[in-house]
C-alpha cells in the first residue's frame, strides 16, 4: 500500500492536472491578485542579475516568471507536479519572450538537482500541500547554495482571509463537513504565528525573517466571485461535491448574499493576508 504521503502526493497531482483549466481561464485575474506577494518574495531573495533561481510548486509559472526578468544572465528554474500547469508557465513565457526559463515535473519533497544548485530557491502557496513541510525545507535547503536565501509564502490566519473563509465557511456549515484532521494539507495549514520561521529554523537555516503581505480583492458581482471559486479552489468544489443539490442551492445562495454585504458599493471586496518568511542557508 502506498505510503501515506505518497497518496498525498499523487491526490494533489490529480487535483491541480483537473483543475488546470480553470487556472488558465482566470490566471491573469489571480496573477494581479497575488502580484504583490510575489514581488515580496523576489525582494527577500535578493536576486543578481546572473543568479540560479529555482521555483518550486509554480503552478502556472509566477513568481518565476517575473523572476526571470530580473536575472538576465540567469536562469530560473519552475517545477510542479502538475504538466498541466507547466504547460500553461510554458505558453505564457513563449508569449512574453521570456528565454531563460526553464520547467520540471517533480515533487517538491524529492527534488531532482545537486546539491548547492541555486542562488535563490522560491515557494509561492505550495508548503500548505506538500506531504512533508519539514522535508521540503531539507530539499530547499539541500539544493541552495551556502549563502542563497529560501523564501516561501504561505496563506496568514483565517479571520485575515475572508475571500476563503466566506465560501468554505458556508460550505461547512450548511453541508456539516467535519472538520480536517489536524495537520492536514489544505489553506490553512501553515498560517499560525511562527509556524514557517519554526519549520525554517529545523531546517538549519538562519537571518529568519516573516513579513505579512495583504491587500483586497474586487469583484464586479458576487456571482464573479463565486465563479473564481469554484472553477480554481479544490477545496471549495470538493466541499461542494459532497452537498446534495437543495443544499448546494442553499450554499450559493447564501455566499452570494454574503459577498454582496462586503462593500456598499455593490461590488464585493474580499481582504487577504500572506505571510512572507525567508532564511538563509
Amino acid at each position: 500500500m502506498p505510503s501515506k504521503e505518497t497518496q498525498i502526493r499523487d491526490q494533489q497531482r490529480e487535483t491541480w492536472d483537473r483543475f488546470s483549466g480553470g487556472w488558465k481561464k482566470w490566471d491573469e485575474f489571480v496573477m494581479q491578485w497575488l502580484a504583490p506577494v510575489g514581488q515580496e518574495l523576489i525582494h527577500a531573495a535578493a536576486l543578481r542579475e546572473n543568479a540560479e533561481v529555482l521555483d518550486v510548486a509554480a503552478g502556472t509559472g509566477e513568481p518565476g516568471l517575473t523572476a526571470a526578468t530580473r536575472v538576465p544572465k540567469g536562469t530560473v528554474t519552475v517545477t510542479d507536479l502538475s504538466e498541466r500547469m507547466l504547460a500553461v508557465a510554458r505558453e505564457k513565457a513563449a508569449s512574453r519572450s521570456i528565454m531563460n526559463l526553464k520547467t520540471k515535473l517533480c515533487d517538491a519533497c524529492a527534488l531532482p538537482f545537486a546539491e548547492n544548485s541555486f542562488d535563490a530557491v522560491l515557494c509561492r502557496f505550495g508548503f500548505m500541500f506538500f506531504p512533508d513541510v519539514q522535508a521540503a525545507v531539507r530539499e530547499f535547503t539541500r539544493v541552495a547554495k551556502p549563502g542563497a536565501r529560501i523564501c516561501a509564502a504561505v496563506w496568514g490566519p483565517p479571520e485575515k482571509n475572508p475571500w476563503a473563509t466566506t465560501i468554505m465557511g458556508t460550505i461547512n456549515k450548511l453541508a456539516a463537513l467535519p472538520p480536517p484532521p489536524p495537520g492536514a494539507p489544505g489553506l490553512f495549514r501553515c498560517a499560525s504565528p511562527g509556524y514557517m520561521d519554526d519549520a525554517f529554523r529545523k531546517g538549519g537555516l538562519k537571518n529568519i525573517g516573516t513579513r505579512e503581505v495583504a491587500g483586497e480583492m474586487d469583484f464586479e458581482t458576487s456571482q464573479q466571485y463565486w465563479n473564481l471559486m469554484t472553477e480554481v479552489a479544490a477545496p471549495v468544489v470538493a466541499g461542494l461535491a459532497k452537498a446534495d443539490e437543495t443544499t448546494r442551492d442553499k450554499i450559493k445562495a447564501t455566499v452570494l448574499d454574503l459577498a454582496d454585504k462586503t462593500s456598499s458599493l455593490g461590488r464585493p471586496r474580499f481582504h487577504w493576508s500572506a505571510c512572507v518568511t525567508h532564511g538563509a542557508k
